[in-house]
């Protein structure tokens, strides 16, 4: 890995626009909605240049809010190869590797204590 970790973080909700709402108020900003075929996803704003990971509320049926929710990505070369190394070091895949159109490909995999985490890929 030659950068930092995290590249990307995600907030999951029930009700897309409660949530926009509440986190477009306490932090004074405008989220903008960004295209995926599976899932709604509403982004925060994101400056490449600037320190921090950017991330974004997402509404995807099966995966419900609360309950610390919130998914951390992973930067990988290619996701599905770190989905199989995940699932053969005692962890499990949730979702193979997927298409999120213009932004690449996702995977999403649990550890050995029942995390859920993203793994993220443009490729």
């Amino acid at each position: 890995m030659n950068n930092n970790p995290v590249g990307w973080f995600e907030i999951y909700v029930q009700d897309m626009d409660r949530a926009k709402a509440f986190y477009e108020s306490v932090f004074d900003l405008q989220l903008t909605r960004l295209d995926s075929p599976d899932m709604e996803i509403w982004a925060f704003p994101m400056q490449a240049d600037r320190y921090g990971a950017p991330g974004a509320l997402v509404r995807m049926p099966g995966f419900p809010s609360g309950a610390n929710s919130v998914l951390v990505y992973f930067s990988c070369a290619d996701c599905a190869m770190e989905a199989a190394k995940a699932a053969n070091s005692g962890g499990k895949v949730e979702k193979e590797k997927f298409s999120i159109g213009e932004y690449g490909h996702i995977a999403l995999v649990r550890d050995t204590e029942g995390t859920m985490i993203g793994l993220h890929s443009m490729q």
